[in-house]
């Protein structure tokens, strides 16, 4: 689930903006590594936090516990309007562009093909997690043995490059940090096995394995995959390609590449929106137990035993963002703001290491210095997003921060308890 969750599209389109902003071999490489070695903090963060709560809701439940309710909800209250289902209406969309290159389809096609994935896949995960978690195994197989194929192929066939660019020739501090942002989206959705845990066997000792294994075996595949196309095509031409992974297929094989390509995508995209949809449910399962939103969302399904109406609002919410195209805005004003989350994630390890009782199995090496580094590097992603970009990123932190007084008025009306969590909770 965290192979197949994380790599989706991005990777197949994110090394044209790093490669721009920088624009030399060492430093792309450099950019990647970075970029898998912050994801890995991250997961080594989520691996301890999930082996002390291995309870359904992940990142939700490491908030309220570490801080309050109130930031647990403005974490779910981004997710259901705009970060998870955005994401998942996106990437449905990049599956539909790209079924479009096998099976020509107009703007109303390309829609309906996006909602009827989105549909298909909910359905699945409504019948069963097995069934669900079945189907991403299966993608996720076909996607990788689909990914060691471009990159055998584009090494002993495809035409060698020189390259001649110095170490990071052209690259300002600013611009290494937009493009270690852009390749930090390539890695979205690390976290989301964590969401799972109440449904996941031995999740204290499995989950943090899947985290720090899945996180490593991508980095593998992001690294290597640049270097294919870095072997094939000019520094340039992967800067000014809009589908980079397209034209190393070209350069390699012809025309037909772009066609094999496009299947590789589908099927990529298919399964990283698979674990999407299987994840975001568990999250506000575990806000309805809470009591801070509609409990029908904490349902279970009767007879399989799913988050049957969570997995509902969920689909239906994606596929109103896919038909009105809002996703777009949504999904570039918002998504930085993960990392924002992630830093209070981190600082918020620190403070629960130092209460009684907390002794999960799982222990991140490093000591406090990790979750502090991960901290400083997170804020240092999200605010450079600021600074490049204020207008959007200044509206989507006031689209997060609108669920505050929902959650307050909430509270008040359902006269939920919200207290702090004990000492050695």
């Amino acid at each position: 689930m965290v192979v197949g969750t994380i790599i989706g599209a991005s990777i197949f389109v994110q090394p044209s903006t790093v490669t721009g902003a920088v624009p030399s071999v060492v430093g792309i490489i450099t950019v990647w590594l970075l970029a898998g070695l912050l994801t890995l903090g991250g997961s080594l963060i989520a691996a301890e936090l999930s082996a002390a709560f291995p309870a359904t809701g992940g990142v939700y439940v490491y908030l309220t516990r570490a801080f309050s309710p109130a930031l647990g909800f403005l974490w779910g209250w981004a997710m259901f309007w705009t970060m998870h289902t955005g994401i998942i209406a996106a990437i449905a969309m990049v599956f539909a562009r790209y079924l479009g290159v096998l099976v020509p389809l107009n703007d109303a096609g390309l829609r309906l093909v996006a909602a009827a994935a989105v549909v298909v896949l909910s359905a699945v995960n409504y019948v069963g997690v097995k069934q669900g978690s079945g189907l991403q195994t299966a993608l996720t197989i076909a996607k990788l043995v689909a990914v060691v194929v471009v990159i055998a192929t584009a090494f002993l066939v495809g035409p060698r490059v020189a390259v001649s660019s110095p170490m990071f020739a052209g690259t300002s501090s600013g611009g290494f940090l937009l493009a270690v942002g852009a390749g930090l989206f390539a890695f979205g959705g690390w976290h989301m096995v964590t969401y799972a845990a109440g449904e996941t066997i031995d999740a204290a000792r499995t989950i943090p394995r899947a985290l720090v294994i899945g996180t490593m075996v991508v980095t593998g595949c992001y690294v290597l995959l640049n270097a294919a196309y870095l072997h094939v095509l000019p520094l340039a031409r992967v800067a000014a390609s809009t589908r980079v992974a397209a034209d190393a297929a070209d350069a390699v094989l012809g025309r037909g590449g772009a066609v094999l390509m496009a299947v590789l995508v589908v099927v990529s995209t298919f399964g990283a929106l698979s674990g999407i949809v299987l994840a975001g449910p568990r999250a506000y399962l575990a806000m309805a137990a809470d009591g801070i939103v509609f409990k029908r969302l904490g349902a279970i399904h009767p007879r399989f035993q799913t988050p049957s109406w969570a997995i509902g609002a969920q689909c239906v919410w994606a596929c109103v963002l896919i038909g009105t195209g809002s996703y777009r805005v949504l999904v570039s004003r918002v998504v930085y703001t993960e990392w924002i989350f992630f830093a209070l994630m981190a600082a918020g390890l620190v403070l629960l290491r130092r209460r009684p009782g907390f002794a999960p199995a799982f222990r991140a090496p490093l000591g406090a210095g990790l979750p502090i580094g991960f901290a400083v590097a997170a804020l240092l992603v999200a605010s450079n997003q600021i600074v490049s970009a204020p207008a959007e990123s200044l509206t989507g932190i006031a689209l997060v921060l609108a669920g505050w007084p929902v959650y307050r008025l909430w509270v008040r009306r359902a006269d939920v308890p919200v207290p702090l969590p004990a000492e050695g909770d």
